[in-house]
């Protein structure tokens, strides 16, 4: 089934969609402290996925960027992250397609949108035709098939989820990014913070189960765009 054009949310429950920033955020703070090093003053960023934006207005008030792009498919998150962004040098749009804005970036994020798409391999094709020879492109990942709690979270996120959802491997990403002319490194999330334990939850039945997929299952690749 291919991905619609564009979608209203990405949550059919409003309540969820809200609250989806908030218990994303210290897995942004993490991406961040793991991924970026320096001056960013001078860079441009794509956030690929920005659903309401939190991610590129975390990242630019801890480390202040040019200029950013936030792209989504959800019509309503989009104009929510426009709403909140502030003076921040950001502009968001509706889009699925990097290259489609016809610019080129230093450096380019993700969370949890790989699993999302149809054809990875079309997705790295995309980003690499906007991002510089030697750029970036960090892609948080913990929806995939090598994760020990994918076979039970694809059927709550099913029940939920907007669009359709697709079963990649770590390697069958790793492959189609590397086919397209970047050079692929991963490692494990390993969130530096205390998460919240709720009790009977569908993701985290035990929190032996939540331990395990923040310190191996959610990874964070990072594909840098070779200069050919």
């Amino acid at each position: 089934m291919a991905q619609p054009a564009t979608i209203r949310t990405w949550n059919r429950n409003p309540a969820d969609e809200e609250a989806m920033g908030a218990a994303h955020a210290p897995i942004w703070r993490r991406m961040i402290d793991v991924a970026v090093h320096g001056d960013l003053r001078q860079s441009t960023v794509l956030d690929y996925g920005c659903n309401q934006g939190g991610f590129l207005r975390m990242l630019h008030d801890r480390h202040p960027f040019r200029a950013a792009t936030g792209i989504d498919i959800a019509r309503e998150s989009v104009a929510r992250a426009e709403l909140l962004k502030g003076h921040r040098p950001i502009e968001y749009k509706v889009s699925d397609s990097a290259a489609s804005l016809g610019k080129v970036f230093d450096f380019a994020f993700s969370h949890e949108v790989l699993y999302l798409l149809p054809d990875v391999a079309a997705h790295a094709r995309d980003i690499k035709a906007a991002l510089r020879p030697g750029g970036a492109y960090i892609a948080a990942m913990g929806c995939h098939k090598d994760s020990a709690v994918w076979p039970r979270w694809r059927k709550v996120i099913a029940e939920t989820s907007s669009i359709p959802i697709y079963d990649h491997s770590l390697d069958g990403v790793a492959k189609a990014f590397s086919e397209a002319g970047f050079n692929v490194g991963v490692r494990p999330l390993d969130l530096d913070a205390f998460m919240p334990v709720t009790v009977g939850s569908e993701y985290f039945p035990k929190i032996v189960d939540q331990l395990r997929y923040y310190s191996q299952d959610k990874v964070l690749f990072r594909f840098v765009r070779q200069s050919s």
